[in-house]
């Protein structure tokens, strides 16, 4: 009998050190959500996905063939994120959980939303001028967005154009940014404004906004976004469905269950699929550092381009624009707008600014959606 066989897993272990770097990386994920509640929902998942990906042999993740049945988590991939079955499903989870009201009584604050879409820009000229695949620089540029979904799908899109396959890297730069919105903006915010204009109080009487308006402009945002950004349809039509879900008032149960349960699970099989895409052949290169540095600098630009158009907002105003709110630009809802209360907060204790944050903040979700449908719409001529 050859018991050699018993001990190939230490063999193949000890035969690849970056397969030991990358247990070492699952593991400090693991510990960061666990212990310092870094977006744990997601980044658990991915920290566990990764040590079941690179353990020695890949039996979790070897590819399906008509002899063989392949592992569970490559059928995750194959059949659930390649085919961007899980960011969609997101999207619907979030368009049930968000309440639109704050953006429609205030219209000016998507203008805020869009302008936060600048580091998407700045990042994706970054990753070319660094020698980046086109395809590679759109998916890098939507880190800016701070929208881990829309992320994976601009992602997934470009590896189905013949991209290369950076899908790992740039989920976690993705949600790892969107974890440090608290650390990365107070600076920028306060580097950015005066302390004059970070103590304007904005009045917290809101136009009431009825349901009908509500209703009409879910179907609305699909219908004219399809129309207008054909690319950007899955993220918008999902995101409006969710939100009809909730506003209609007729389907607690499907609204309930799209915030609930749906969420739970797609964020649970998202997590851990995602880790999965990280062996270490894959993860373990120079262009993983640089994706993270460049994801660093488009989210530091999208939140500097949101808190300038809310200075010039500011002034064209009467001063009566605080410009923080400009930084929930970005789609990190709602922890973007948590930054600009406390921000505001700090300089006068009795200055609410939190629902007039989650005006640009629910537009930057949809700016970035709109963003995305466009580079994935444009690469293939500009590559062609």
């Amino acid at each position: 009998m050859d018991w050699s066989s018993l001990y190939e897993g230490f063999t193949a272990l000890g035969a690849n050190p970056g397969t030991l770097i990358m247990l070492v990386i699952g593991g400090v994920l693991i510990y960061l959500g666990i212990a310092k509640r870094f977006e744990p929902l997601l980044v658990i998942g991915i920290g566990f996905g990764i040590i079941l990906a690179n353990l020695p042999q890949g039996e979790l993740v070897k590819p399906g063939t008509d002899a063989e049945t392949g592992g569970i988590l490559w059928y995750f991939y194959r059949y659930l994120l390649v085919t961007e079955i899980l960011p969609l499903l997101i999207f619907l989870g979030l368009g049930a959980l968000t309440d639109f009201e704050p953006m429609l009584s205030n219209p000016r604050t998507l203008l805020l939303g869009a302008a936060a879409q600048l580091g998407v820009f700045v990042a994706l000229i970054g990753a070319i001028a660094l020698g980046f695949d086109l395809r590679a620089a759109a998916a890098i540029g939507i880190i800016g967005g701070a929208d881990g979904p829309t992320t994976i799908y601009t992602a997934t899109k470009m590896l189905e154009m013949g991209g290369p396959n950076i899908l790992g890297a740039v989920t976690v730069a993705a949600y790892s940014y969107m974890a440090l919105v608290p650390v990365i903006q107070p600076p920028i915010i306060r580097l950015l404004t005066t302390r004059e204009e970070r103590r304007v109080r904005m009045p917290y009487s809101f136009r009431p906004v009825s349901k009908r308006t509500k209703i009409v402009f879910t179907i609305a945002l699909a219908l004219i976004g399809g129309i207008i950004v054909p690319r950007a349809a899955p993220l918008l039509g999902m995101l409006a469905f969710g939100n009809l879900l909730r506003e209609c008032g007729v389907v607690e149960r499907l609204s309930s269950a799209a915030q609930n349960e749906l969420m739970n699970i797609v964020i649970l099989l998202l997590g851990i699929t995602v880790g999965s895409t990280m062996p270490a052949a894959i993860f373990l290169r120079v262009e993983t550092v640089e994706i993270f540095l460049l994801g660093l600098v488009a989210f530091c630009f999208s939140t500097a381009g949101g808190v300038l158009l809310g200075k010039l907002m500011y002034r064209l105003s009467g001063k009566r624009i605080n410009p923080i709110i400009g930084a929930a630009g970005v789609s990190a809802v709602p922890m973007s707008s948590r930054v600009c209360q406390r921000e505001a907060s700090r300089e006068d204790p009795g200055n609410f600014l939190l629902m007039h944050a989650m005006g640009p903040n629910v537009a930057g979700v949809i700016g970035t959606a709109v963003v995305a449908g466009v580079l994935i719409a444009m690469v293939p001529g500009l590559i062609g």
